[in-house]
């Protein structure tokens, strides 16, 4: 298996989040379940285990948590049920900050 090349992610990924950004803004609830499902993409191939009952402790359990608090709440707005504007803002804020946990990761040596 290639390894990926985190310059070609990051390119990738900073691609589809900016032809997002403005549907964020206009349609928040219509855009987070493709943001959540960006950031998934982003944190399974950089090898978080994001639906393992048992996450190990510290960092890799908080990015774990973050990542489903707002997938549960994407989850929610793609079954057409009614959420409150509140929680979509705070599922988008987490995903955008996993988002650039992500890319500072890339950048670490």
């Amino acid at each position: 298996m290639a390894t990926p090349e985190p310059g070609l992610d990051r390119h990738e990924w900073e691609s589809e989040l900016a032809s997002l950004e403005e549907d964020l803004r206009d349609s928040p609830a219509e855009a987070l379940p493709e943001l959540s499902r960006l950031v998934e993409r982003m944190l399974e191939e950089r090898g978080y285990d994001l639906y393992d009952p048992v996450v190990r402790d510290g960092e890799e359990r908080e990015v774990v948590t973050e990542f489903r608090a707002a997938r549960e709440v994407a989850d929610r707005v793609d079954a057409g049920e009614d959420v409150d504007p509140g929680d979509i803002a705070v599922a988008i804020d987490g995903l955008g900050s996993l988002f650039a946990y992500v890319i500072v990761a890339l950048e670490a040596p």
